[in-house]
């Protein structure tokens, strides 16, 4: 067969066979190209993945017996049982006092409204240890106003839902802002109350945004320390946060005990994390699919 007259045009079909052979994984697009990944992911490893490998690999100093050991004893069992139902029950309480403020702050006016909602996110920026200190002069053995929750549960799940209420509020924001009121007035106007409206159509809508800010809340709840260091009182068995138990278990000279533990709390945060990018990604498939 006659070679082709224009020298460049067998080098197409070359380029694009190279390009059809080389993995999926190994291509790049976008604006940044190959040096731009490498220094995303050089960062990513050294801030976050190389920390957490050192950690589960400390865990195992005394082997696989040893780990177990760690996270079975049974101080270690009542103090995740407690952190696990504390952050539960604030992830519930935030979903639904958080989607009620964020509620109020979309849909109505008021005097003072721009000053609230600055003051959702004051915990972000509020150090943790100064809420403890706060809570524990509002509900401590001197409350002024006769409310003493120090060293409880309740006082404990106050911390924590004061320190993660911004994750609810400001997950559902932005979607009641895009909702389609029209909806809404439509169903109205054909006889649906309050209550049909926001179940049949407001919620669904929402509730890929509350399970996602009732997710982030939990999975902070869970390794919270600065705000219950204080209001909690590190009591075994009923107030110690598993936070609290991995420095009492540094104190006394027991460091692969700590870090144990540690990877138990970063596996269940792992496991929500991956949990909620699951929802986030199923429902931007659907709303994908409707348009």
């Amino acid at each position: 067969m006659a070679p082709p007259a224009d020298g460049h045009s067998a080098a197409v079909p070359a380029d694009r066979g190279s390009v059809a052979r080389t993995p999926a994984w190994l291509r790049f697009s976008g604006s940044v190209g190959p040096v731009g990944v490498a220094t995303a992911v050089l960062w990513l490893s050294l801030i976050v993945l190389l920390p957490l490998a050192a950690l589960t690999y400390h865990s195992f100093d005394n082997g696989w017996s040893g780990f177990w050991n760690a996270v079975s004893a049974p101080a270690a069992v009542d103090t995740l049982r407690v952190t696990l139902l504390v952050s539960v029950v604030v992830a519930l309480l935030n979903i639904v006092m958080g989607t009620l403020i964020a509620w109020v702050l979309v849909r109505d006016e008021f005097p003072g409204k721009s000053i609230v909602n600055s003051l959702i996110d004051l915990p972000f920026a509020l150090p943790t240890i100064v809420a403890s200190i706060v809570l524990l002069a509002l509900y401590g053995p001197q409350s002024p106003i006769g409310v003493h929750l120090n060293a409880t549960q309740p006082g404990v799940v106050v911390a924590l839902a004061f320190v993660t209420l911004p994750f609810v509020v400001r997950s559902v924001q932005p979607v009641l802002m895009e909702a389609d009121k029209e909806v809404e007035q439509a169903a109205a106007s054909l006889g649906a109350d309050n209550f049909t409206v926001f179940r049949r159509i407001v919620f669904p809508t929402l509730a890929p945004a509350v399970i996602s800010g009732g997710g982030l809340a939990f999975a902070r709840a869970i390794g919270e320390y600065g705000s219950v260091v204080l209001i909690g009182g590190n009591i075994p068995h009923k107030t110690q946060m598993a936070s609290q138990y991995i420095q009492q278990q540094i104190e006394v000279d027991r460091p692969v005990n700590a870090a144990a533990v540690s990877v138990v709390l970063l596996l269940i945060s792992f496991a929500t994390l991956v949990v909620l990018r699951l929802i986030s990604d199923r429902t931007a498939r659907k709303e994908t699919a409707a348009r």
